[in-house]
């Protein structure tokens, strides 16, 4: 079994632990904690990668994320994580926008607790999900941050325009 690493990114928004192994990246995710100073001293490439990509990001200099990543989840689940990927930096879509790209016009609420179980936070963009009528809805890391990342890539894009 592979062991599994641990490493704090202090973001504008609170402190975000990336969690993954020696080949990818598993878990991304805000918590509600000072940053931990107790890092391992032989944190594999993959997090150090991921890190410095959260980095940038954070910095207006990073759209795409390039390193390794799973998530583990249902066939379903899988399939609406990958039509979030599918939404472009700094535009929304809403639940029901995504059941109608897997032509399954009535899973909209299925397609809501497949999001909420994200585990990738930024990298596959949740916050981009919004109510059809426009709302923010639910975001695991707090509504208040998915209206900053929201405003935040909206920035990033009139100035790269």
């Amino acid at each position: 079994m592979n062991k599994g690493y641990k490493l704090d990114y202090q973001s504008p928004i609170g402190v975000i632990e990336i969690i993954g192994s020696e080949e990818c990246i598993q878990s991304i995710m805000f918590v509600d904690r000072d940053l931990s100073m107790g890092h391992q001293a032989d944190i594999p490439r993959v997090l150090r990668d991921c890190y410095n990509q959260l980095d940038e990001y954070f910095k207006g200099e990073r759209q795409i994320f390039t390193f390794p990543y799973e998530q583990r989840g249902t066939l379903f689940q899988q399939t609406v994580w990958n039509a979030l990927i599918n939404i472009p930096f700094a535009e929304t879509a809403s639940y029901r926008d995504i059941a109608n790209s897997l032509q399954n016009e009535k899973a909209i609420r299925a397609v809501g607790n497949a999001n909420g179980k994200n585990k990738l936070s930024i990298i596959i963009p949740c916050h981009r999900i919004i109510g059809s009528n426009g709302s923010l809805t639910g975001y695991a890391g707090g509504l208040w941050r998915k209206k900053w990342l929201l405003n935040h890539e909206r920035e990033i894009k009139k100035i790269t325009l």
